[in-house]
């Protein structure tokens, strides 16, 4: 039996195996490095190739730049290039050949070119000229090699990159089975670099604030516990500017809330153009009006010096009041800091000193005497929120570090992540092992967050079209409607068993499958029957996330009254931890 046969008997199992374990290797990628690492390295197994390539068209530059390479490499050919690219225009096929035959609707086939011929091949027709391939041809005899395979990945629907196979000189030609299968194998990297792509915007998610587009809560924490570390390694000083917008309540209620949202990202701007002047620095919005300046290497003076032309600039913004700002600094006599709930507290309690006093500079920590300042006992304030006897095991406060304006809510997409994934991770060996205790604990813990009135968590069974509450829970009582007919109306919409008909409701049958959406009450263009259920319990908005799983379909919803956090950037967030709940072991509810 000759090579060609050997390898061809063996196949069969060996290419089934090989996508078996590509989509493994897709399915667990976070990055689109790791994506098509595994794809090279499982295409050279699978094909008998001697060497691998994925390389990716930027269209600005108008390059094919090489991501990876695997197997045997020719001299000058690294595993990871940092720059090997080849203009497109030498290889017209990726984008002309493509184009010529997506016509037909299905995957964009591979092709098969030789050292010694100059058009490419698929295995069973010949489709180019003699032109069309020349500079893979010279490509593969400068390389020795002696034929290659290409097959294009296509994402979104356009060219993406391409994946490149090669044998050496002597070496059996690929054939059109061969390329047929290339053709597999790109489609599941198109899969698995989609998949990086939604990783990708979840992490955007979690670490971004909605809004400002400035870093969020979950971000900072994670950056302020790499640079303490720093601090207690070497000494590097870090400071923290925490700063509260001044008037919004008033902008909000007078103006409304857009307009209150131009405010905040209009200080989120000057915030950002702050941070430029403290290099790697990092600028973020925790939530509702705070914000903060995370800053690593420079001196406390420079921090300082940045924070009071932030001050004098937010007081020249359109329709606001200035801003109230504490810092605390490593730099200053601010006694140890080796957590990030520390320093936290020492900018927190500066920040409320400055709020307090309406003082129009940044109020330091630990400087005890400063132009315009009387003697600040901000260290003491911080060490009574935070009493060192109070401290839990392993260093971490009990309760909320941030004391200083009560309860920790917050309506911060990527806050409400961290909560719920860290609620989730915490409950470790007792996380429920049901879809209804999980997506419980994400509505208790999202309702905890934003405040929220309620949350009801309903049921549609397979092939149903009738949603039943699986339970709920309601935290403080509302007054809708006095009359009789919508005390009825409510008692039949909270009784522990409703029945809603999805033919009725088109939001919520929409979501049960994998949508979001949210209501605020007397918006309009409101559905009038999914309205009518805010209105008859007295609810002002809603948000709600559904999916599916083997057991049926679900959804949560939560609901607000006027203390609660607004919805508006939340929907997408419950969506995706929804679907976090929903990817368990699961059963029905109890009948």
């Amino acid at each position: 039996m000759d090579e060609r046969a050997s390898f061809e008997a063996a196949a069969p199992d060996l290419r089934l195996q090989a996508v078996v374990e590509l989509a493994q290797d897709m399915a667990g990628a976070l990055t689109p490095l790791e994506a098509v690492r595994a794809a090279a390295a499982r295409a050279v197994s699978a094909l008998g190739a001697t060497m691998a390539a994925v390389s990716v068209w930027d269209r600005e530059s108008g390059r094919l730049r090489v991501l990876v390479n695997h197997g045997e490499l020719s001299p000058g050919e690294q595993e990871l290039p940092e720059d090997e690219s080849y203009p497109v225009a030498d290889f017209p096929e990726i984008v002309t050949y493509l184009e010529e035959h997506w016509t037909t609707g299905r995957l964009p086939r591979a092709w098969v070119q030789t050292a010694e011929d100059s058009g490419p091949h698929t295995g069973h027709d010949h489709l180019g000229s003699g032109a069309f391939c020349r500079q893979r041809a010279a490509g593969l005899r400068r390389r020795g090699r002696g034929c290659c395979l290409v097959a294009p990945i296509v994402l979104h629907g356009q060219a993406w990159g391409e994946l490149y196979l090669a044998r050496g000189i002597g070496m059996p030609v690929f054939t059109g089975a061969d390329a047929e299968y290339a053709t597999l194998l790109a489609a599941q990297v198109s899969a698995g670099l989609a998949q990086t792509e939604r990783v990708a915007d979840l992490r955007r998610l979690a670490f971004t604030d909605a809004l400002t587009g400035l870093a969020n809560r979950r971000a900072v924490d994670a950056r302020l516990d790499e640079a303490l570390r720093a601090h207690t390694r070497d000494g590097a000083v870090v400071s923290l500017v925490v700063c509260d917008v001044n008037g919004l309540k008033r902008v909000n209620d007078q103006l409304g809330h857009e307009m209150g949202d131009r405010l905040l990202e209009r200080f989120a701007h000057q915030l950002s153009l702050s941070a430029a002047k403290l290099p790697g620095s990092l600028a973020a919005r925790l939530g509702g009006d705070e914000f903060c300046l995370l800053a690593e290497g420079q001196s406390a003076d420079e921090v300082v010096a940045v924070a009071e032309e932030l001050c004098v600039r937010a007081l020249e913004l359109t329709d606001g009041e200035g801003v109230a700002c504490g810092i605390a600094s490593t730099g200053d006599s601010i006694g140890p800091v080796t957590t990030p709930d520390r320093l936290f507290r020492l900018a927190d309690a500066a920040q409320y000193r400055a709020k307090a006093g309406r003082a129009a500079h940044p109020v330091v920590a630990g400087r005890s005497h400063g132009p315009a300042y009387a003697p600040d006992p901000t260290v003491q304030l911080a060490d009574a929120a935070d009493p060192q006897q109070r401290r839990a095991p392993g260093g971490r406060p009990n309760g909320d570090r941030r004391r200083f304006r009560g309860a920790a809510h917050s309506a911060d997409p990527g806050q409400l992540l961290a909560a719920v994934l860290g609620a989730l991770d915490q409950a470790g060996p007792t996380h429920p092992a049901d879809t209804l205790g999980r997506l419980a604990l994400v509505a208790e813990t999202a309702s905890r967050l934003l405040n929220a009135v309620g949350w009801w968590i309903s049921y549609v069974p397979p092939g149903s079209r009738l949603m039943r509450t699986a339970r709920h829970a309601v935290y403080r009582m509302t007054g809708g409607p006095a009359s009789a007919r919508a005390q009825t109306q409510r008692a039949q919409i909270e009784a522990p068993d409703a029945v809603f008909d999805l033919r009725h409701y088109p939001l919520t049958s929409r979501a049960v499958t994998g949508g979001s959406f949210t209501l605020r009450a007397g918006a309009p263009g409101n559905d009038a029957a999914e309205e009518a259920v805010m209105v008859v319990s007295g609810y002002r908005a809603m948000t709600a996330a559904g999916g599916t799983n083997p057991a049926g379909g679900w959804l949560l919803e939560l609901f607000a009254d006027e203390s609660t956090l607004p919805f508006t950037q939340t929907a997408p967030a419950l969506r995706a931890l929804v679907a976090v709940a929903l990817a368990g072991p699961c059963s029905p509810p109890p009948a």
